[in-house]
């Protein structure tokens, strides 16, 4: 068993629904001991959340299961004193604060950085948000799909007919959320981030999406080509796209000239390489309908399963089009340890399946031991650990507190 990295670091984890969890999702891989702090009334919004309304009842919905193993759980009233000692007491048992309230809200509850660092000088605040902290945009609420829209995502999605698209799944809140652990885990290799105060991180998600569109953005800026909605064509080669087979799509991205060559070579039309309109990587780029239609029309002769073997065989890059299900069987994903199962998960009553982050560390998939907890499974445990009395505890409970 190898050990995870951000072990012996505590997080506290405020957040709701995607972005914040999904960024505590990460750290908890890491080893991190990730508590989630959530209100007494319903907790993280997530737990009503998904394609199962039996579980959402239970306070247990899939949105929540999706990035919430390896935490604990203990429910507080922010709003009432005694709940904010308490909360202090956990600050000052913590390396990380993790919220996505609108700026200034923590503040408000007298919980803002300013006011944590004097109980815990190093602490590392992490604020996600729609906007940032700053701006004329910041107190404006944002979900991941408005952000889409406003980040330009949504314009050079889909074709010339069908943009703007969404993007399939909430990206912006992803992104947002592996921005955020990215710069947790940067600030807690700080050896002294005490004597700076700690640090304040803060994640616009709008910010963090613009930020991973390179080329897109990149045209634009240094070369003032807007970009377009280019549908499945890769903008800067072709052929490399999505293309019809006989039966199913294939992805096919020939994207160097020696790919292209051992294309026109597998597909049985080598004068495709002499040909003025293919032979050079610029002048496919201006006849790219032409090519991909004389592409499809040999495509079209068998199955994308039987031609995709044969042009990775041949160094061409290239793969079907599938759905989510015939991803996840794949021998490739279940060889990557990917998916991690939880049996008889409380709560949940039955076998649960969730993704683990995506990378490996020394020839590991990162691990939890835990599945996702119920709703304040372990305020009382940590209440103990804080050195708080059974009695003490009782009260707490009994003056709606926890």
């Amino acid at each position: 068993m190898i050990r995870p990295p951000l072990q012996g670091f505590r997080v506290l984890d405020l957040t709701n629904v995607l972005a914040g969890p999904f960024c505590g999702h990460q750290l908890a891989h890491l080893g991190a001991d990730v508590i989630k702090v959530e209100s007494r009334e319903g907790g993280d919004l997530a737990r009503q959340l998904g394609a199962d309304p039996d579980l959402n009842a239970k306070l247990m919905g899939v949105s929540f299961l999706a990035q919430n193993a390896g935490k604990r759980s203990i429910t507080l009233d922010l709003k009432q004193p005694r709940g904010r000692e308490v909360f202090l007491a956990l600050v000052r048992t913590a390396d990380v604060l993790i919220e996505n309230f609108r700026p200034g809200v923590m503040d408000r509850l007298g919980l803002g950085h300013e006011a944590l660092k004097a109980h815990r000088p190093g602490l590392v605040y992490c604020a996600i948000s729609g906007f940032g902290q700053t701006g004329p945009l910041r107190d404006l609420p944002a979900y991941d799909q408005i952000i889409q829209g406003m980040s330009g995502v949504m314009s050079i999605t889909g074709d010339a007919a069908s943009a703007p698209l969404r993007v399939g799944y909430p990206m912006a809140d992803t992104v947002g959320g592996l921005t955020a652990a990215f710069a947790v885990a940067a600030a807690l290799a700080d050896p002294q981030r005490e004597q700076h105060g700690g640090r304040f991180i803060d994640v616009s998600m709008l910010d963090a999406v613009m930020a991973t569109m390179g080329w897109a953005v990149s045209n634009h800026l240094i070369a003032d080509r807007p970009p377009t909605p280019m549908g499945n064509d890769n903008v800067t080669a072709s052929p490399s796209g999505t293309f019809r087979t006989g039966d199913g799509l294939l992805n096919i991205a020939a994207n160097k000239q020696a790919q292209f060559e051992a294309l026109c070579r597998v597909l049985g039309h080598e004068e495709w390489c002499e040909d003025v309109r293919f032979s050079e990587r610029q002048a496919r780029l201006r006849h790219r309908r032409e090519l991909s239609d004389l592409i499809e029309q040999v495509l079209s002769q068998h199955s994308a399963d039987h031609w995709w073997p044969r042009l990775t065989a041949a160094g061409i890059p290239a793969g079907p089009v599938v759905s989510v299900p015939q991803a996840l069987a794949h021998p490739q994903v279940a060889a990557r340890g990917l998916v991690a199962p939880f049996a008889q998960v409380p709560g949940v009553g039955r076998d649960i399946r969730v993704l683990r982050p995506g990378f490996q560390l020394d020839g590991e998939p990162p691990s939890v031991p835990t599945p996702p907890p119920q709703l304040g499974e372990h305020t009382r445990e940590l209440l103990a650990e804080l050195g708080l009395s059974e009695a003490e505890i009782d009260r707490l409970h009994q003056d709606h507190v926890t």
